[in-house]
């Protein structure tokens, strides 16, 4: 008696969701002078971007841990005046929103030079509606743990005062806010996600592997915010490298990181003398 093939068993929703999908992208290089290229390139752009914000962030956090004043006692500013002068002032903050946008920029333009369209990372306007729904959720998911975990690490004495805002009482000064949270919000997605995940891709790396090495990036460059910062930009750092691994969809990512800082930047330029946290 003969039997039919096993049929395959089936995987639970929430163990194929966090399996990666399989690439759709160009394969593996294996000429050694074009993974070297590729090596190369990735230093560059993350030394010049968030790689080098990393190690300037960990120094912040070497430099307050050996302050006398306790950690739960000294205060990091996300949107510092940088001017006494108020005109003065807001020409360096739209300076920042436009380096960090220039970030973006180069690492998009580097996956086009690449032969890699921008649609195939997810920046394009297929599913406007859809990408905003999960935005939404997305942001909601990242952002109430967070706070909590914010909230964990202020009564545990391991996170800083952190004060997302302490630009002076403007009328520019909520445009700039949003402004500020839209360049984050684009410079660490585009860099950390769509290009960095695809020239990991490309060099041959895991997805698991590259998705835990962004994931570690984020959180460093988060350092100076304390110890649960860094854990939380991890965990944000794993679910969004898989959603994107999943879904190849990157305005999600932006959209979701965007509510969470506009959020945080204008919630607290406006509730921060009110709310007791």
């Amino acid at each position: 008696m003969t039997s039919g093939p096993v049929p395959a068993r089936p995987r639970g929703a929430l163990r194929d969701w966090l399996s990666p999908a399989p690439p759709s992208f160009p394969g593996v290089a294996t000429d050694p002078r074009e993974r070297r290229l590729i090596g190369l390139e990735i230093a560059v752009v993350l030394t010049v971007t968030l790689g080098l914000s990393a190690v300037r962030s960990a120094l912040s956090l070497l430099e307050a841990l050996l302050n006398p004043a306790p950690l739960a006692d000294q205060q990091v500013t996300l949107n510092a005046p940088a001017s006494t002068d108020a005109w003065i002032d807001l020409a360096f903050q739209l300076v920042r929103a436009l380096q960090l946008a220039g970030w973006g920029a180069l690492a998009a333009y580097l996956l086009l030079r690449a032969g890699i369209a921008l649609r195939r990372v997810g920046l394009d306007g297929r599913r406007p509606w859809r990408d905003a729904a999960h935005s939404a959720g997305l942001a909601a998911l990242i952002g109430l743990p967070g706070l909590g975990l914010y909230l964990v690490g202020r009564l545990a004495g391991i996170t800083p005062d952190v004060a997302p805002s302490t630009l002076t009482d403007q009328w520019w000064r909520i445009p700039v806010l949003v402004l500020s949270a839209a360049a984050n919000s684009w410079a660490e997605e585009v860099v950390m996600i769509g290009y960095l995940l695809t020239r990991l891709r490309r060099l041959g790396w895991s997805e698991n592997r590259s998705a835990f090495a962004a994931a570690v990036l984020r959180g460093c460059y988060h350092l100076y915010q304390g110890i649960g910062a860094f854990v939380g930009n991890l965990v944000m750092g794993l679910v969004f490298a898989r959603y994107w691994q999943r879904t190849n969809r990157l305005w999600p990512l932006v959209g979701a990181h965007l509510l969470i800082d506009v959020v945080a930047f204008v919630g607290y330029a406006l509730l921060g003398g009110v709310l007791p946290f």
